[in-house]
Order: C-alpha cells, then structure tokens, then sequence
C-alpha cells in the first residue's frame, strides 16, 4: 500500500482525504490511500520522519506546519524556499525529504481573472498567507499589502517577501483571506474588513467550510467576484498529486469529492 496524508492541528475537516481518494480511484490507483494525520506540532517532526517507514510517498501539511515543513526537508524547491514554507512533502531514499509549495501556483490557478497590475490585500501572516504573497508579487500585482491581527507579524512577512504592511486595512481590488477566520463559523466583523468589500471586485477565501464562510457571502452580496476556498484546495492538491503518482490529477473528479 502506497499511502499519502495531510498533516495539521487540527485537521478533522480537511476535505482532502475524499478528494485525493476520489482521484487516486480514477486513476485506477487502488493500492494508493490517503489519509488524515493530526499531529501537534510537537510531534511533528518525530512523527514526519517515520512516515516512510508505514510506506508514506508524501504527505500535504496545513495549519499550523507549513513553515516547520520547510525546516524539516532535505531539499526544496526555489519556490518553497522564497516563500519560506512548505505544503508538500515527498520521501526518498535514505531518509530524504523533498518540500515543494503549490498554494502559490494553486491559488493563482483558481482566481479567474490574473492579479497582474492589481492592487492587492492579504490577511494573515501564516504559511498560506506567505504563499499567497508570493504569487501574488510573481504574477505582477501592482500592490500587494499584509494585514494581521498580530501587526509585527505581518511587517516581518512583508518586509521579507518585499510586500507592504497595512497597520489597517486598506481598499483594494482583490482581497484574499489567509487567516483562520471563518473555519468555525464567525462572524464576519472577526475581520476588520467590512467596509472594504464594496472598494474589491474580487474576494478569495482560503477557509472553507459547509454552507460557505460568511466573508464570501457578503462579498457576493456586495456585486464581488468570489474564489471559495475549496477550488484553491483543489488546485494545489491536484499539483501535489501530480507530484507524488507522476500522472494528470482529475480536478473534475476532485472538486466533485471535495464538495
């Protein structure tokens, strides 16, 4: 058995394992599971090293551990390391981890419209937030800003990828949430952000949840352009598929599962 998995804390409602088991069954790969893996962070690392011993190839790594995945790998890619976090990890031989980030490419994949000469507003100052500010400044945003509640947080972020820090929130025309606001339900004025959604044509969520988060719902209801959280998981899952089996993620089959 070829297995594959998600790591986080917490990870219950991750949407991955239905996703990628969907795609690995259409690819007619049924010696291949993917599962949860709820690991607090300090047994990450301990845990990550013995993965390929139970016959892991790789595994996806979410909240709070994209960044300590970075730190545990052997070698990256440029993009990983610019970013400075990791989403995907990939087992060789001899203990050798493999770290790729494809939230970056993934979340550029999932907007409809490119950013290029946009302005642009990230909340959150995580690993998904990093990546998104990567993206965001490769694909050519006029602008990219970083707010977080912890405002040293997002200063130290947009100072290292070359990014801006908004001590408040400021208008702009595509505002992407990086933060975990809105996995459990709350209110959208947990956001400082409500008086901003009708200055942006584009909103995009990087939470998902059952019924949709309530950003996205008051983003459409404003006339926005939304991109919900569950297209981004499928866009960079279908890389890091592609990564792990060598053969083209099914991202019909993937997005019907994820949903």
């Amino acid at each position: 058995m070829q297995r594959l998995g998600v790591a986080g804390w917490p990870v219950a409602h991750s949407r991955s394992p239905a996703m990628h088991n969907a795609a690995l069954a259409a690819l007619g790969l049924a010696d291949w599971h993917y599962q949860l893996l709820p690991l607090p962070p300090d047994v990450l690392e301990e845990t990550v090293r013995r993965l390929p011993e139970l016959g892991f190839v790789g595994i996806n790594v979410t909240i709070p551990h994209k960044e300590a995945a970075l730190a545990l790998a052997t070698s990256a890619t440029d993009a990983a390391r610019a970013i400075g976090a990791a989403n995907t990890l990939t087992f060789g031989a001899g203990g050798t981890i493999h770290a790729d980030n494809t939230d970056a490419p993934g979340f550029l994949a999932a907007l409809e419209r490119s950013p290029a000469g946009r302005s642009t507003l990230v909340l959150g100052a995580g690993g998904s937030a990093r990546a998104v500010v990567w993206a965001l400044l490769q694909a050519g945003a006029a602008e990219v800003r970083v707010w977080n509640r912890t405002p040293g947080r997002a200063a130290a972020l947009a100072a290292e990828l070359g990014a801006r820090h908004d001590a408040e929130p400021q208008p702009a025309d595509l505002i992407v949430n990086c933060t975990s606001v809105g996995l459990a339900g709350e209110r959208l004025d947990a956001l400082p952000i409500t008086d901003l959604l009708g200055t942006a044509s584009t909103v995009a969520d990087l939470v998902y949840r059952e019924g949709g988060t309530a950003l996205l719902a008051a983003a459409a209801a404003r006339g926005c352009e939304t991109v919900d959280g569950i297209e981004i998981l499928v866009r960079q899952g279908a890389l890091s598929l592609a990564a792990w089996t060598g053969r083209d993620a099914p991202l019909d089959v993937m997005r019907a599962a994820a949903k």
